[in-house]
């Protein structure tokens, strides 16, 4: 079932939660909703599945548009972080529940559903454990149930909100790895909500990146990672350095130095942004495109080493090598260094507003600027 979503509005009270949402989603896709706490991806999951209704605006499935629709006309299934099962009810009657509750000329003999019902037991890795009660499941267990009872009903979407979040990190992980595989079966379109970025990238076919109710980028998980729309989005996908900088007709110059990081088609002139991840910076030689630092601390974590410096501007960075390249010796406390820059994001100085997002409107911030580029 493909979705498109157009012009969504949603406020609560004097609060925009959605502002204007665009979004197409093909049918069988996997997308991911990511963004920090109140950038409006639960509330649009909720308005897609009828749960909320919109101010103004169309979610069309198929050639219908369900703006309207109350939610049982949807066929929508949907699974909540905190699970929601019925504790009196084993196993098999939670995942039987919703094709028992179904008006009587719809609803298949009992028969049938507890077929139905065992066969997504069997679906979600749980066979043998119908006739246990959610008190007597782990959490990874419970979440599989809650799956199998969405499944039940035969969504034609299948809609999770934080479904993980309740969950320790391995168990997190195990489910993200059974889920794919889990849709990859059954190819139901599925859209969840996560704050949790590697959740979204290890995950989705697609990611839409929201902040304060706008959508910043929609894309895969490799376009929204290397080459990030907006200073937002590159912050909000792992840690991240922002360097001054700028440029001067081809030329990119950073944190004051005088030779430049890269010459690429870049127009005009003016202060800029430049985001580098930890990861993507390297020890180079004195002299060569890049930046000064001076190492300020060092930890190793497994494979990385992780450093603290700071450049000749003041400014705080962090890095993170592979420990094999470099070991204490070579970075080390005090020490000074020349840093190049691999791989990077150069943005507008005037894009970055209070909260680091970009404006709708940049005055001479030629769409050359937002471009992720490689030193050379």
């Amino acid at each position: 079932m493909d979705i498109k979503i157009r012009g969504i509005h949603k406020a609560f009270g004097s609060f925009p939660a959605l502002g204007g949402v665009d979004l197409d989603i093909a049918s069988g896709e996997l997308v991911a909703l990511l963004g920090p706490s109140g950038s409006g991806k639960t509330t649009l999951l909720r308005v897609i599945a009828g749960l909320e209704f919109p101010d103004r605006g169309a979610i069309v499935f198929g050639e219908e548009d369900m703006a309207g629709r109350p939610i049982r006309e949807r066929r929508v299934g949907f699974v909540f972080q905190h699970y929601a099962l019925f504790k009196h009810m084993t196993v098999l009657d939670n995942v039987a529940f919703g094709l028992r509750v179904r008006e009587r000329r719809e609803r298949p003999p009992e028969a049938i559903i507890r077929e139905r019902a065992r066969e997504l037991i069997e679906l979600v890795q749980l066979a043998g454990l119908e006739k246990r009660y959610p008190a007597q499941l782990s959490g990874g267990q419970r979440q599989r149930v809650a799956l199998a009872r969405a499944l039940a009903i035969e969504p034609r979407v299948l809609l999770l909100d934080e479904p993980f979040g309740a969950l320790d990190a391995k168990v997190r992980k195990d489910l993200r790895r059974w889920l794919r595989q889990l849709h990859d079966k059954t190819g139901v379109t599925t859209i969840f909500v996560t704050h949790d970025q590697e959740e979204a990238l290890e995950l989705a076919d697609r990611v839409v990146v929201m902040n304060r109710g706008r959508i910043e980028q929609v894309g895969t998980t490799d376009e929204v990672y290397e080459q990030p729309a907006t200073p937002f989005v590159f912050d909000f996908l792992g840690n991240t350095n922002v360097l001054p900088g700028e440029v001067r007709g081809r030329e990119v110059y950073v944190d004051g130095q005088d030779t430049p990081i890269v010459t690429a088609s870049l127009h005009g002139s003016g202060p800029v942004d430049v985001y580098v991840r930890p990861g993507d910076l390297r020890v180079t030689d004195a002299g060569a495109p890049g930046f000064d630092a001076v190492i300020r601390s060092t930890q190793r974590t497994g494979p990385i080493l992780r450093c603290e410096a700071v450049t000749a501007s003041g400014q705080a960075i962090e890095i993170e090598v592979p420990h094999l390249h470099y070991d204490t010796q070579t970075l080390r406390p005090q020490q000074h260094v020349r840093l190049r820059l691999n791989q990077f994001s150069v943005f507008p100085r005037q894009a970055r507003s209070g909260d680091g997002t970009l404006p709708d409107v940049v005055p001479n911030a030629p769409a050359e600027y937002r471009k992720r580029s490689r030193s050379g």
